[in-house]
């Protein structure tokens, strides 16, 4: 098995916990926060698709479909088009919230086409080349594909925990 192989299975985990996630839910329980300093599942999951889209557009040298395909537009958060989520505030988490678990499903799949394309297309010696030198030591490619795995993997497993807490109640 090569490298990419075995990034391309990790991408479609993640995309098969983010449906098993959003799927069935109302827009009441994806925006729903437990406590008022928590993540509603509505922005785990848009934040672990910003991420993906922002990390794997630079890498690759490509646009993020956050605002290539107008997703931008159509989540209408009031928020920087660039923002991703890092570092917001309860008040910002907050505003991430949507009418359809259809929005939050189409923009994770468009990106997630966008990364299946890239992976898809590696070489074993692209994961080698350094695509963010602000860190010591600099990112390889490898390493920042590994790190997109991690966070989305996480958020959507927090996601989950929300998802369980809800359905319990």
């Amino acid at each position: 098995m090569h490298a990419k192989d075995v990034l391309v299975d990790a991408y479609g985990r993640i995309q098969e916990e983010v449906h098993a996630v959003v799927d069935g839910l109302s827009p009441d329980d994806l925006n729903a926060r437990l406590d008022d300093q928590a993540n509603s599942i509505t922005w785990l999951v848009w934040h672990l698709t910003r991420v993906q889209d922002d990390h794997v557009a630079d890498a690759f040298g490509l646009k993020q479909i956050w605002q290539s395909q107008d997703w931008a537009d159509r989540f209408d958060l009031g928020l920087p088009r660039r923002d991703t989520g890092y570092g917001h505030t309860p008040q910002k988490v907050a505003k991430v919230r949507v009418d359809s678990g259809d929005l939050l499903l189409g923009y994770y799949d468009a990106v997630h086409e966008q990364s299946l394309t890239c992976l898809r297309d590696l070489r074993a010696g692209d994961l080698d080349r350094v695509v963010d030198e602000n860190w010591s030591p600099p990112v390889t490619l490898g390493v920042r594909l590994v790190s997109v795995v991690s966070d989305d993997l996480q958020h959507v497993g927090q996601a989950a925990f929300v998802r369980g807490i809800l359905r319990n109640r």
